[in-house]
């Protein structure tokens, strides 16, 4: 362990404590080959600053890692300052102005459980151990964002160490440029987000899920269902295609149509869960629950089932509205090549998702198609790691882009936000890092 400033727990590369380190900032279990030339495990926001400020001194450029969900891992660099930010996971509730200050390691979990006590709620991750800082930077597509939107959406300001280590506040009135910029840049973000103010929302008294598991040959005619009702699909409904071999009653892949809903009533719910039943494949249903109440810490839990922590992970994605008689050839290849605990999840956002105007974050469309590769085995990297990438890589001509936070940058390029929102990022981060003290997004070969 190196004491090279005062009060700074710093690990160099060769010390006893920096593997542990390393690894230990990766949640998935598939950890690169990439090596930090120093990790700072910061416990505060000033000793952030002060990592900021031995990173010029040394004429090092700097990663960050909050939550560590990052499926590029991309806060480990070679020969980078890595400010480890996890143990920042304080969170601070304004009821009365329904706004929530979080540290960047906050994770969905503790959210929902503090927010809960005060009948509030927020949009927290579909894996509920995904850090706070990093999803909302990068987007934050989560539960009810058809109703309340991306979480970056709700950002309304941020606590920023800037690239010479001052901190700063940002808001609608204040370095607006940041502000601008931290809705939706993910890693792109030229600072490091050392809190946040969320605006939250009033908890919804019921939440619902209805499920129907369909085996591999009502594919087709599942998916062309998807293109009738996009159009009348209610905006508090979340309805999602879960492709997978690991369905039990399923020989082979099966497809678990899942719709979830926040609501008012019970009512209210049951109706926006009814439209399951125009499925023109219902006959075909393997097994089916419909309308069961559930507590939303209890589904937030739940989604371990399909983020599966410590296991071998690459994903990939794209936001799509091409017509579904284009796409399903390409939904049929993942259907017919993907491996046993491999998955599609097929989200529909709807007939016209709009992009709030006020950030980077500026694409979106009908469906959002998020692959995923599992594995355990080492033996099967080169394989395996391979698979999301090539078959996104055979659909990206009907690609509008992708959502940064199941990126997968590393492997293969795509579009994060319009040409015009790039360009200002790039112009900003000109302005704030002239040196390109922080690394942006992944540019490495794997």
């Amino acid at each position: 362990m190196a004491a090279l400033t005062p009060g700074l727990t710093l690990l160099e590369r060769g010390d006893d404590d920096y593997e542990a380190a390393r690894t230990a900032s990766v949640w998935n279990g598939l950890r690169p080959d990439r090596f930090p030339e120093l990790i700072a495990l910061v416990r505060d926001v000033s000793e952030a600053q002060s990592a900021v400020r031995l990173a010029a001194e040394r004429g090092l450029r700097v990663t960050v890692r909050s939550g560590g969900h990052s499926w590029s891992a991309n806060h480990l660099r070679d020969g980078a300052l890595m400010i480890d930010l996890s143990r920042l996971t304080d969170v601070e509730v304004d009821v009365e102005r329904e706004i929530a200050w979080v540290s960047p390691a906050v994770r969905g979990e503790q959210l929902i459980r503090e927010l809960r006590q005060h009948d509030l709620f927020f949009t927290t991750g579909h894996c509920n151990d995904v850090g706070l800082g990093g999803f909302t930077l990068g987007g934050g597509f989560g539960w009810m964002s058809r109703v309340h939107g991306m979480a970056c959406e709700s950002v309304v300001a941020l606590d920023v160490i800037t690239a010479d280590g001052d901190l700063v506040r940002c808001d609608s009135e204040h370095n607006k440029d940041l502000y601008w910029a931290a809705r939706g840049a993910g890693p792109g973000f030229p600072g490091i987000v050392v809190r946040l103010a969320l605006r939250v929302y009033p908890l919804y008294p019921v939440m619902m899920l209805s499920t129907d598991l369909y085996p591999r040959a009502a594919l087709d005619e599942l998916f062309l269902w998807l293109e009738t009702i996009i159009a009348t699909v209610p905006e508090a409904l979340e309805l999602r295609v879960n492709v997978s071999r690991e369905h039990p009653g399923v020989d082979g892949v099966g497809l678990r149509v899942v719709g979830s809903t926040f609501a008012a009533d019970a009512d209210a719910a049951r109706h926006n869960l009814a439209i399951l039943d125009s499925c023109p494949v219902l006959e075909q249903r393997v097994s089916s629950v419909r309308n069961a109440e559930a507590d939303v810490l209890d589904v937030v839990m739940a989604s371990d089932d399909f983020c599966k922590p410590g296991k071998r992970m690459v994903a990939d994605n794209m936001w799509t509205g091409a017509p579904m008689e284009d796409l399903l050839p390409g939904i049929r290849r993942i259907a017919d090549t993907m491996s046993h605990e491999s998955f599609l999840m097929w989200h529909l956002m709807g007939l016209d998702p709009k992009v709030p105007p006020g950030g980077f974050y500026s694409l979106r469309d009908r469906y959002a198609a998020c692959i995923y590769s599992v594995w355990g085995d080492a033996s099967d990297d080169a394989a395996l790691a391979a698979w999301p990438g090539d078959r996104m890589r055979e659909m990206e001509r009907y690609a509008t882009g992708i959502q940064i936070n199941d990126e997968n940058l590393g492997r293969r390029t795509a579009a994060v936000a319009d040409e015009s929102a790039v360009q200002r990022l790039q112009e900003i981060c000109r302005a704030r890092d002239p040196e390109a003290r922080f690394h942006s997004w992944p540019e490495y070969p794997e």
